[in-house]
């Protein structure tokens, strides 16, 4: 990354489009640019609103606030903004960032531009100006930008040239996943490969590991399930064994068969892994665990004698969110051939559906006890729909700050309380019927 300071003159960068990533041409005086939408910055530095606050951690901040400083050549805030108004006047912003020897990430130099110009006197937050340095960014600064009417363009990525094949995956991905532009160029500059996106190729592997190891030792590799020796697994959730919390869990490692198996892996490869990549682990593992565990309690309370196998939980809350995602922000995603790609998914995922009742049901070969349950994969879709929309609208945004993540929350926690108390005690009172476990 070069220098900013060799990018062009103070009076360029104030005519600067942050649209673009380049200054204009020496020498080329750009028209006058008409203000759009002032918004809340017009008068004051914005302040955080309680749902969004923006303050980073102390240590966070103080690194931020130092390497602004040196940005500044050691001037303190008092230097900066002798009326103490909480603003950098962009003039002094710009000479900042052509004295300066220190490199600033391009995309923070367009984002910082343009919340400058979506303000009427051209000024820039000081706590934005740390906020960003500290790669700190909030819903309340998104925001600003987007009321400034300074997003970049909408081919800002696509035309990036010289990029390796890494980089030009990372931008598949953020057109992949991300709706808006502004969240794009940011994810695409602040990735790093380290921490790999390891949750979701670590559990696909598990899976075939635990799959091969059951088929040599089944000398079985379709219909696993109709071997009398498959359902003694302490993996298998069966209701003879729901004391056995464990295995409300270790069900996703166990599958019907290789299709099953296939469809999942795949799924949760060219699903999950971009997901991972873009919104953490944290994020796609509790989502994806949160499937898994809602498949097996929702087929204990509908289903009552069927066991459970298979990751479809979890695959199916990963599916389902993508897809409720694309679908909430259709205008703003821009993945190739998103229609054809949205009907592809929904004929899979409603085929995968209509197998698992199949088997259910209408069992191809006689079998000792009941079928596995299709209920997993309709709890999924129901989890990715409420918990994992909610977690993928809020790009690098707290989940902890916003209201319907705790509405989806104690939704999840009441569900997880009610199947508690129905496996305890409605097994008895209802005198249900339930095969002798193997």
């Amino acid at each position: 990354m070069g220098r900013v300071e060799d990018r062009g003159t103070t009076e360029e960068l104030q005519d600067w489009d942050p649209g673009t990533s380049a200054l204009p041409a020496p020498g080329i005086k750009q028209g006058p640019r008409k203000q759009t939408g002032t918004g809340p910055l017009s008068q004051k530095c914005w302040e955080p609103e309680p749902d969004a606050p923006s303050q980073p951690g102390p240590a966070l901040w103080s690194r931020g606030r130092a390497r602004t400083q040196a940005l500044a050549g050691g001037s303190s805030l008092q230097q900066l903004d002798p009326e103490n108004t909480g603003f950098i006047g962009a003039d002094t912003f710009a000479g900042l960032v052509h004295s300066h020897e220190l490199p600033l990430d391009p995309a923070k130099l367009d984002m910082l531009v343009a919340l400058a110009q979506s303000n009427e006197q051209g000024q820039v937050c000081y706590q934005e100006l740390v906020d960003l340095i500290s790669s700190k960014r909030s819903s309340s600064f998104k925001r600003a930008i987007a009321n400034g009417q300074r997003a970049l363009p909408r081919d800002g990525l696509l035309d990036e040239p010289g990029l390796g094949v890494y980089k030009r995956f990372v931008r598949y991905v953020a057109y992949e996943i991300l709706p808006c532009e502004v969240d794009r160029r940011w994810y695409f500059y602040r990735h790093r490969s380290c921490p790999p996106p390891v949750f979701m190729a670590s559990v696909t592997l598990a899976q075939i590991i635990v799959f091969l190891c059951y088929g040599a030792r089944l000398n079985k590799w379709v219909l696993q399930t109709y071997h009398p020796e498959y359902m003694k697994s302490p993996l298998v959730y069966h209701p003879g064994h729901r004391a056995r919390a464990w295995r409300f869990l270790t069900y996703m490692f166990m599958h019907v068969g290789l299709e099953q198996l296939g469809f999942n892996a795949l799924l949760q490869l060219m699903i999950g892994v971009p997901l991972e990549m873009v919104h953490g682990l944290l994020r796609i593992s509790l989502l994806y665990l949160a499937g898994v565990l809602a498949g097996s309690l929702t087929v204990s309370i509908t289903d009552m004698r069927a066991p459970v196998v298979g990751g479809s939980g979890g695959v199916y809350a990963l599916c389902s969110a993508h897809l409720a995602n694309v679908v909430m922000n259709w205008a703003g995603m821009r993945c190739p051939y998103k229609l054809l790609r949205m009907v592809l998914a929904l004929v899979c995922m409603s085929s995968e559906v209509g197998r698992a009742v199949w088997l259910r049901f209408s069992p191809p070969l006689p079998a000792s006890g009941p079928q596995p349950s299709f209920m997993a994969h309709l709890a999924g879709a129901v989890v990715g729909v409420s918990m994992g929309l909610t977690i993928l609208r809020s790009y690098e945004e707290r989940l902890r700050d916003q209201c319907g993540w705790w509405v989806v929350l104690l939704a999840y926690g009441t569900f997880l309380l009610f199947a508690v108390f129905w496996n305890v005690f409605a097994y008895d009172l209802l005198g249900a019927h339930i095969p002798p476990p193997p």
